[in-house]
């Protein structure tokens, strides 16, 4: 394909520059041909050449170009495209024929010919295409109404052409059937093809417009060209070559460049912002005026023939009564449509009127100025103010202050963004109520007219909920002070911003001791009360500017703010003069229940560093807590960095703990229990050592407070380590019976390891069997029991050990609350007095009394009794004049491993102070709970 309108469709791809160079190239061509023709061409052989090969080469173009457009686009308008390629195949045939008569043959075209057979197969194919191009009716009357406008016009139009050229020309050529006919068909298709023409212009669909409009203008060229062509004035004088040639090349090469060019400058071009469209279009005017335009072209025919002085010819009265009827029919139609879309219009309006009216939100319209021009009536309900209080009133006076300049630089920021890109915008403001309130109110913008249209509902209970569920989330339920959250928070904003590297900032952590006791015996509804009121002490003895918050259980914080002093132990001293009255304040009595209650108050305090974290300084103050606890409670520390390597060394230690069991660390020792009255050796305790593999050794009292503080939970550890213990002991006293030491060992036990559902229930009977161990060999030291243990279980279990020969002591007696209610309903056969009686023995009266009745009621129950921590001989006197029968200390001895023991027992004999001879104890013993503090000395790690 060589010719220009190939040449435009491959230019119409490369943009919008690109479309402009094709249609300047457009013209050209165009008015080229046109200077040509109007000049005559220079001569008469050249002008039937352009006049014939030139308008086939045009319209082959066209029909070309129209169809591989229809090929390379997969639309619903593919159709049309190829019609009108079919049609421009039709006129380039056409023409090609009567150049081949004029030109070739050099001859007269006849009439009629095979060259009007193509041109009248030029009308159809464009008719039909047109009718795929318009935008379809939806309903029967718009199919009918289109038919009724295509006939208004057709027959308009046939009405003044008749009474103008037709008749005449049917009179002229009235001897011969043939030319007549074909003199009156081609104006009838070009009629036909006017008024779809007509007709479709205002009923084109959406969709590439410009394409559309391009090939209807092509067609309507044509079409003009082709009534010049047919009206007597021109047809007698026409030849090939002439101006009339120019309009048919023009519509040929405009219809091929409309599916290229003009789609695609269309698309690359964008209407500038600000571009105001009419608010009723040109077009839809046109479109209603055409029927009654149609009218009066018929009109001006038959005006026509009165003038001219004709007689009224049938086929203008037939015409024109045809064109009446249409229009009546038409109007009708119309009419009947009108009513309904009447109708409809007013059920829409009541509908959506109801929906304002009744909808919950308040829709606004306001001026570009900021007057209030429409309420709707749900304003009286949301606002408490009626719609017409608030009509002509400024937006800005009902806006809150402090919300008033971010609201207009939404709105400003809003009416300057393009509304394809930003279409609403929503606000979150307060709004002045009719009572004088402000309410949150959420509204949703839009742009009307220029102004802004408000859809604004009241959030106030939305956003008091979210405020409640945000105070929910940061503070603890029960005493509403700031939770660990919160708290970690606060302690974030203290170390940054303009507070950053204010050394005065400290913690302190308070840990209410003695709570867990009330909670026992009160209740934890006691407990709850109580942790109320020392939140109100706690909350009342801070600043204004500090915090106190809640961390869990009695666990409490507070965080005192730095003053910007620059003199840190001013500082120091301040901050614990306020912990100390913190302690004090807490440890007042509690009123609860009706009972007063006591609790002290262990304080941890730990002051701001340069660049420490919220994490690190709430973790120094818990340290420094935590060693107030273990100093003995009810007091103030200050954090040191020594407390944080001391947790390491527990952390470490209870590390290796761990596997110390299994890699055979642990040692078992014995320590004698010996007759006051006689120094023999009546049992031995069992007690485990660990030796780690540094060689350092551990006492029980060392590596169980570790085992405690250690994150494995203590009855796992605990329970492994005392099944090791049970079994040594047992296998150790059945290999010193065989060689003839038939001495009872006592092992300690807790009552919850006695009743632990994982330890099978004969374990304690299986252990006795596989030894061989003798009866009354074997002495459980119970310790002290667990207030939530059942004594029906434990004394039970304890009924069934005694039956196989085992003897019961009870461990710790003087120190827990429980042991006078063990010792009245447990199988007891021997009382171990708890060390803290025995130490002070000798220089407390108060305590040598409480020991002495202590004593008595072991006797008069008939009971043994053992006396722990026995170091001093003067202990020794002071026990024997009060009764107790054994003691075990190192007074006699410490701890002995195997060997030494073995010697001990040959030796079975001990110094003892001389005194008054008592009965020798000939059960067993319960073993020491732990060996004395002074015999190994632990190294520090």
């Amino acid at each position: 394909m060589s010719a220009p309108g190939v040449l435009l469709a491959r230019q119409a791809f490369s943009g919008g520059a690109t479309g402009l160079r094709s249609q300047i190239l457009l013209a050209a061509i165009c008015s080229g041909y046109g200077v040509g023709a109007a000049v005559g061409w220079g001569s008469r052989e050249v002008a039937l050449v352009m006049g014939d090969f030139g308008l086939s080469a045009a319209a082959l173009v066209a029909a070309v170009s129209c169809f591989v457009y229809a090929r390379s686009r997969h639309s619903r308008f593919r159709p049309a495209w190829m019609l009108f390629a079919v049609s421009s195949a039709m006129a380039s045939c056409g023409n090609a024929i009567w150049g081949w008569y004029e030109v070739v043959l050099d001859r007269e075209v006849p009439s009629p010919s095979i060259a009007d057979l193509f041109f009248l197969c030029f009308a159809p194919p464009a008719i039909v295409g047109l009718l795929v191009l318009a935008k379809r009716p939806v309903t029967r009357a718009g199919w009918v109404c289109l038919a009724l406008d295509a006939w208004l016009i057709g027959g308009s139009l046939l009405t003044l052409s008749w009474s103008i050229a037709l008749a005449h020309t049917a009179r002229v050529q009235g001897e011969s059937v043939a030319p007549a006919a074909l003199a009156l068909a081609y104006p009838l298709l070009d009629i036909v093809l006017v008024s779809l023409v007509l007709a479709l212009h205002f009923r084109r669909s959406a969709t590439n417009r410009s394409a559309i409009n391009t090939a209807i203008a092509a067609l309507a060229l044509t079409v003009l060209c082709d009534a010049l062509f047919t009206s007597p004035l021109l047809r007698e004088s026409y030849r090939s070559g002439q101006l009339l040639d120019a309009g048919w090349f023009a519509g040929s090469l405009l219809l091929a460049y409309a599916p290229w060019g003009a789609s695609r400058t269309v698309e690359t071009a964008r209407p500038p912002r600000g571009t105001r469209h009419p608010s009723r279009p040109v077009a839809g005017s046109l479109a209603a005026l055409t029927p009654y335009l149609a009218a009066a072209v018929c009109t001006l025919g038959i005006l026509h023939n009165v003038i001219e002085g004709r007689r009224v010819d049938r086929v203008v009265v037939l015409t024109g009564c045809t064109v009446v009827l249409a229009l009546v029919v038409r109007q009708g139609i119309m009419l009947l449509d009108n009513i309904a879309l009447t109708h409809e219009l007013a059920q829409k309006e009541n509908h959506f009127r109801s929906l304002v009216q009744g909808s919950s939100d308040v829709i606004m319209i306001a001026a570009p100025s900021g007057i209030l021009r429409y309420v709707s009536p749900a304003a009286a309900g949301v606002y408490g103010r009626e719609a017409e209080e608030l009509i002509g009133s400024e937006l800005a006076c009902l806006i809150h202050p402090e919300d008033l300049g971010r609201v207009v630089h939404e709105v400003r920021r809003f009416l300057a963004a393009p509304p394809a890109d930003e279409p609403t915008m929503r606000i979150d403001c307060r709004f002045r109520s009719g009572s004088g309130d402000w309410l949150n109110v959420e509204s949703t913008v839009n742009r009307h007219q220029g102004g802004l249209l408000f859809n604004s509902r009241d959030i106030t209970e939305r956003v008091r909920l979210q405020a409640q569920l945000q105070h929910n989330a940061e503070h603890d339920p029960l005493t509403d002070l700031p939770n660990r959250a919160l708290f970690t928070e606060r302690v974030r904003q203290a170390l940054t911003g303009r507070r950053a590297g204010d050394s005065g900032t400290a913690v302190l952590f308070i840990d209410l001791d003695g709570f867990k006791g009330v909670n026992d015996r009160l209740g934890h509804l006691a407990g709850d009360e109580l942790l109320i009121q020392a939140a109100r002490r706690l909350q009342d003895s801070v600043r204004s500017g500090d915090t106190a918050a809640r961390l869990g259980g009695d666990e409490f914080a507070a965080l005192v703010v730095g003053d910007g002093s620059r003199n840190q132990s001013a500082r120091e001293y301040q901050v614990q003069e306020i912990a100390d009255r913190l302690r004090l304040t807490l440890s007042q009595p509690y009123r609860v229940d009706g009972r007063e209650v006591r609790v002290a108050a262990s304080i941890g305090v730990a002051f701001a560093e340069p660049a420490i974290t919220p994490t690190d300084l709430m973790r120094n103050a818990d340290l420094a807590m935590y060693r107030a606890k273990a100093a003995g409670k009810d007091r103030v520390e200050l954090y040191a960095p020594q407390m944080q390597a001391d947790v390491v060394r527990r952390t470490e230690l209870a590390a290796r703990l761990r596997s110390a069991l299994h890699e055979g660390e642990f040692a078992l020792l014995h320590q004698p229990v010996v007759s006051l009255a006689t120094g023999r050796i009546v049992a031995v305790a069992a007690q485990a050592r660990w030796r780690s593999a540094q060689g350092i050794l551990f006492t029980p009292a060392e590596f169980l407070r570790v085992a405690d503080s250690a994150d494995t939970p203590e009855g796992a550890r605990t329970a492994e380590l005392g099944h090791w213990l049970l079994e040594e002991a047992v296998e150790q006293a059945a290999e010193r019976s065989r060689v003839g030491h038939r001495v009872p060992v006592s092992v300690r036990l807790s009552a919850g390891r006695l009743l632990d559902k994982s330890l099978p229930l004969g374990s304690i009977e299986a252990l006795l069997t596989r030894h061989g161990l003798p009866s009354g060999a074997l002495v459980i030291e119970l310790a002290d029991s667990d207030p939530r243990i059942s004594f029906e279980d434990l004394e039970q279990r304890l009924v069934a050990l005694r039956r196989l020969g085992v003897r019961i002591a009870l461990d710790g007696f003087g120190s827990g609350y429980a042991a006078i209610n063990a010792l009245r309903r447990l199988p007891v056969d021997v009382l171990k007095l708890d060390r803290g009686l025995v130490e002070g023995v000798v220089e407390s009266a108060r305590l040598h009394k409480i020991t002495a009745g202590l004593l008595r009621i072991a006797c008069d129950l008939g009971m043994q009794s053992v006396a722990d921590g026995v170091d001093m001989p003067e202990q020794v006197i002071a026990l024997r004049a009060m009764g107790c029968t054994h003691g075990q200390g190192m007074a006699f001895s410490g701890p002995l491993d195997e060997y030494r023991l073995r010697r001990a027992l040959v030796r079975d004999e001990f110094p003892v102070p001389g005194g008054i001879a008592l009965p020798v104890l000939t059960g067993g013993v319960s073993p020491a709970r732990n060996g004395s503090n002074n015999e190994t000395r632990v190294p520090p790690t």
